[in-house]
């Protein structure tokens, strides 16, 4: 069994896309997330692999398609208004249909905002990420050692559906240290890259890599095969866990990242008190995982809390898949702000009764 060591969550990152194979690095610094960067400039090029820190985000992305279009399995890294800079690239790369993978530490917004924590990203993330009609897989981790899995996780998703992923944290999961363990995976059986802009290799004709479509009928011809894709992904690839949700809840919680955690605690302080809760954690918010509430909607008794560090985003998801067959409530901090587990549990009690 391998040996845990404790790194933090940034450096951690890098190291899990090195183990995933990642064979080119292209990024900018930017607060909290340029420990990838930092950390990718050390090991990269000793490796015999690529490592460049771009003159902007904009051209950490375009370097992005460009080596993802080879086929070899590159990455970016950045955090909030860095990611918005990549956003017209990243949907360039999702109608080319290149895999890759995008890291997003998310700070306070909106603006420059800070570089404290936050999960006001989500409806950048979930709702496309740019221009035009396209989705991509984004995933949420809760610690330090679930971004490492999922990170590898995220380059095998990119592989088999020709995809951008996004591994979205916040800045508290990118700076904290934990203990983490590089296990040994099993290797997936992998789409060959038939595709990739390598030269001829034998074929009759150059393989090109596109995304300018003139002809509207072609365009459209395009986009209905990237809506089949995506319910494809939608079917097979949502993720979720259920905390304490066996039986009826007074109100069940729905919280992703470090305010699931967070989560936990007000669960266990509540149970001491009486105040019965459970816990929906999304671990893909797109495809959102729909199963997850449909097990659960009637054992929620009082209904649902979405627990977000931002102004209301999630919690709009929550709505649709609940369908207004049980309420849903909010309660949020933003600007970098963490909630209070003290102050949640004070939510909780004015939903079911019992406030200070």
């Amino acid at each position: 069994m391998a040996k845990k060591v404790l790194m933090k969550g940034s450096e951690a990152i890098g190291e899990a896309a090195i183990r995933a194979n990642c064979k080119a690095f292209f990024g900018y610094p930017i607060t909290p997330q340029t420990e990838v960067a930092a950390y990718m400039a050390r090991k990269m090029p000793k490796m015999g692999r690529i490592f460049i820190q771009a003159e902007s985000e904009v051209a950490a992305i375009n370097m992005v398609y460009g080596a993802a279009g080879t086929g070899v399995r590159c990455m970016t890294s950045s955090s909030s208004p860095g990611i918005s800079l990549k956003a017209e690239g990243i949907s360039y790369i999702a109608a080319a249909e290149l895999p890759c993978v995008i890291i997003n530490i998310v700070r306070g917004g909106p603006g420059l905002g800070s570089i404290q924590p936050a999960q006001s990203d989500y409806f950048q993330a979930t709702k496309g990420g740019g221009h035009g009609d396209f989705n991509m897989p984004v995933f949420a981790p809760a610690s330090v050692q679930e971004m490492v899995d999922l990170i590898q996780d995220a380059f095998d998703v990119a592989d088999i559906y020709r995809t951008p992923c996004m591994v979205m944290g916040d800045g508290m999961l990118g700076q904290m240290m934990e203990p983490v363990q590089f296990k040994e995976r099993e290797q997936k059986q992998l789409p060959e890259k038939t595709w990739a802009a390598t030269g001829l290799k034998g074929r009759k004709e150059h393989n090109v890599i596109n995304s300018l479509y003139l002809e509207p009928d072609q365009l459209e011809k395009h986009n209905i095969h990237l809506q089949e894709k995506y319910a494809d992904i939608k079917a097979k690839e949502a993720r979720y866990e259920l905390f304490n949700c066996e039986a009826e809840r007074d109100l069940i919680l729905v919280a992703y990242g470090t305010t699931a955690r967070i989560c936990e605690n007000v669960i266990k302080t509540a149970g001491k008190e009486g105040i019965k809760l459970g816990l929906v954690r999304p671990i893909t918010l797109w495809p959102f995982p729909v199963e997850a509430f449909e097990i659960i909607i009637d054992r929620a008794k009082h209904g649902l809390l979405s627990v977000e560090m931002n102004c209301g985003q999630m919690v709009e998801d929550v709505r649709l898949v609940t369908k207004g067959r049980k309420p849903v409530y909010f309660y949020g901090r933003s600007g970098g702000m963490v909630p209070d587990p003290t102050d949640v549990l004070n939510k909780v009690k004015l939903i079911v009764g019992g406030a200070k």
